[in-house]
Order: C-alpha cells, then sequence, then structure tokens
C-alpha cells in the first residue's frame, strides 16, 4: 500500500475527568472524511500516545477503524523508544485493521543509524503491517540520515517516511537516493508546499484537525498540477499553522478544535497544561480568519 494525499493527525479527546471521549472522537472522524481528508493516524505525537496506556492505545485505533469503516487508510501511531514495544503495538494495530503504521525514530536513547535501521527492520519482518518511519528529530534528539532511510525503502514492508526534520536538502536527498514508490509525506505543515515541489506527496498534518478541507486541498491541487490554487490556500493557513505551534503539539490544536466546538473541551493529560491566554487570544484571532466549512 502507497499513502498519498493529506492525512489529520488526530488529537485524542478526553473527557473532564481524564478519560478518553470515545463519541467526540468519532465526530471529529466524520467531520473528516466528509471534508474530503485522505486518511487519518490515530495515537501519534497529536493524539498524546506518550500519555496513553497500552489498552488505550489500542482502543482508539480500534474505534477509528471502526468508524471509518474502510472508507479511508488508517495510520496508526506505534512507535516506541523499546523495538519490542514497538512491534507489539505494531501487531496489536494490524490486529484490529490498521492499514499501516507510523513510528517515530528510537527517542532518547540516541541509537546509531544502524540501530534505527534494525529496529524498523525488526518491525518490518515481524508485524507485515506497512510501515511510515517518522523522523523528528525536536522529539528524538536523533536523526533518520537519508541514507538511513534509503536502505530502509529497500526493505518490504517499508514504505514511507513522515518527514519533520525541517532541512528541504536532506529530503531531496532522501527523495533522491531512496527506492523508486517509495512516499516521503510532509511532516511540518508549514513546509508542506516546499516539500511537496521537490517530490513529496502528501502530508500528514496538525492543522488537517481544523482544516481538514483546505489542508487536502493544497496537496490535490498540486499533485494535480494546479500550483496557483496549492499556493494560495497555503498563504491563507499560514497564519493558522504558526499559531497551532506557538505551544507545544498539541495544546494549541486541542485548544483550537474547542474554539470551533468540535470538542466540548480541550482537557489534556499532564504534563501538558492549559495554554496561556495570550497565546489562546492569537489562536483566536487566527481562527476568526478561517473559513469554517
Amino acid at each position: 500500500m502507497s499513502f498519498k494525499g493529506t492525512y489529520t493527525a488526530l488529537v485524542t479527546p478526553f473527557r473532564s475527568d481524564g478519560a478518553l471521549d470515545l463519541d467526540a472522537l468519532a465526530r471529529l472522524v466524520e467531520w473528516q472524511i466528509e471534508s474530503g481528508i485522505d486518511g487519518l493516524v490515530p495515537c501519534g505525537s497529536t493524539g498524546e500516545a506518550a500519555t496513553l496506556s497500552h489498552s488505550e492505545h489500542i482502543q482508539v485505533v480500534k474505534h477509528v477503524v471502526e468508524v471509518v469503516a474502510g472508507r479511508v487508510p488508517i495510520i496508526a501511531g506505534t512507535g516506541s523508544n523499546y523495538t519490542r514495544e514497538a512491534v507489539e503495538l505494531t501487531d496489536e494495530a494490524r490486529r484490529v485493521g490498521a492499514d499501516g503504521a507510523l513510528l517515530i525514530s528510537p527517542y532518547y536513547n540516541k541509537p546509531t543509524q544502524d540501530g534505527i535501521f534494525h529496529h524498523y527492520r525488526t518491525v518490518a519482518e515481524e508485524t507485515g503491517l506497512p510501515l511510515v518511519l517518522y523522523n523528528i528529530p525536536g522529539r528524538t534528539a536523533s536523526r533518520i540520515e537519508p541514507a538511513t532511510t534509503a536502505r530502509l525503502s529497500r526493505l518490504p514492508g517499508v514504505v514511507s517516511l513522515k518527514e519533520a526534520g525541517g532541512d528541504l536538502v536532506a529530503t531531496s536527498q532522501t527523495i533522491a537516493m531512496s527506492e523508486p514508490g517509495f512516499v516521503v509525506l510532509s511532516g511540518d505543515d508549514a513546509l508542506t508546499l516546499p516539500m511537496l515541489a521537490i517530490g513529496a506527496k502528501g502530508v500528514i498534518t496538525t492543522t488537517g484537525n481544523v482544516a481538514p478541507r483546505q489542508m487536502s486541498e493544497i496537496t490535490r491541487a498540486f499533485l494535480g498540477g494546479d500550483t496557483e490554487r496549492a499556493r494560495e490556500i497555503h498563504y491563507q493557513l499560514l497564519t493558522v499553522m504558526e499559531a497551532l505551534f506557538i505551544e507545544p503539539n498539541p495544546i494549541p490544536v486541542k485548544t483550537a478544535l474547542a474554539i470551533l466546538g468540535r470538542i466540548p473541551e480541550p482537557t489534556l493529560r499532564l504534563p501538558m497544561t492549559t495554554m496561556q491566554k495570550s497565546n489562546r487570544d492569537r489562536l483566536e484571532a487566527a481562527l476568526a480568519e478561517l473559513k469554517q466549512e
């Protein structure tokens, strides 16, 4: 399976007591599909996977699979800094019906490039689920180098990369060195347009939570040859994209969804805390300019 287009990295709604709010999650999923999103990614960084228990993690993935009912592909976040845990989470995601898995490169341990390679190879070989690599050095303290991605792209089952390294030269090297058909997706909303210009095929987006139609249209227009339209929407969304990252993700996006009435409340789990008022004011101003549908 090849993952292309716009995939929303879903938030995980919580009730005021901190429990999962699966009804709110189902409503979000339905709105995403109605808005033309190409696919969904539950339990990534935006979904606060780091604060979910294993049972909650699989419960969220299973619920999204059931609500989607085959209408769009689902890539479940299953990454860990412990390879055996990553295998177990990925295997469980496969069991409940996910179409693929997104795995952050091992964080904190700071493995060598060879260690990163063998981590992903082990998950691919033991689970059989199509894997999306995830390079985000700002969170992991290590980087998947272009040569390592190219090496991984030759393994059966390693189909894509979510690139959030913020380095367009390195991304160009990755695309040039990887196997034909290996798909690179933007992992940075504001860099989606330039990444499409150098050969990326889509985005896994946080902004898609609040503007799924517009984010989908950026990739659809660009890949369809209408670069002017893609550029126009990019600039329409730029203020919102910036506002959604003025505090650590997913604090702003959950706050935005509550402001828009898409979730009942922006409940977060510690160590994430409520958005500062000055930043919330800036976020509200950006959202006021966003055309909702």
